[in-house]
């Protein structure tokens, strides 16, 4: 009897080394009322809204650039650059700031969103491909779709944003 209770709980552990394998950490935050994340392994830090200052010639959801520790970083207003409404900037108002992998080097990028919500383990089993919208709509900037506690959770591929961000300002001028 002793041995079968043994093997079950080796085979649990085999269980659980296999969904710790399978996880992925993401951080969630709230755009006009909706969820998104991040894989938290790109998140450099976290920072309070702040007064930035402005570049002429960009974008409006480009707010501007601030200097991080003798680092110039340009900040992005994710909401205006998905299209959603305006709102104003409050005290849950918070800075991402992201590490961008690109083919040869590494940028650093702050996005500002409504507020910051949690850190998620998430199942890469579960997550969803994003759908299909037809050729107007660009969802290539969506690594998947995931149902935390009840929430649908969209998550997002910060470096495949940036550069079709990039490809759109290119094609402007």
């Amino acid at each position: 009897m002793a041995r079968k209770e043994k093997k079950l709980t080796e085979e649990e552990k085999a269980q659980e080394k296999e969904v710790q394998r399978n996880l992925v950490q993401y951080l969630s935050f709230t755009l006009n009322s909706e969820e998104y994340g991040v894989e938290i392994l790109r998140v450099q830090e976290i920072r309070c809204w702040e007064p930035v200052s402005r570049v002429p010639n960009v974008p409006s959801y480009e707010k501007g650039v601030i200097n991080l520790r003798g680092a110039i970083i340009p900040i992005i207003d994710l909401r205006e650059r998905f299209q959603l409404e305006e709102a104003n900037y409050t005290a849950t108002t918070a800075v991402i700031i992201l590490r961008v992998e690109e083919e040869d080097k590494t940028r650093i990028v702050g996005i500002v969103i409504d507020s910051v919500s949690d850190v998620l383990d998430v199942d890469k089993r579960t997550v969803q491909e994003s759908p299909s919208f037809g050729s107007k709509v660009s969802t290539d900037y969506i690594s998947g779709l995931v149902e935390v506690n009840g929430k649908m959770l969209t998550l997002l591929d910060i470096d495949q944003f940036l550069s079709l961000q990039e490809e759109e300002e290119k094609e402007l001028n």
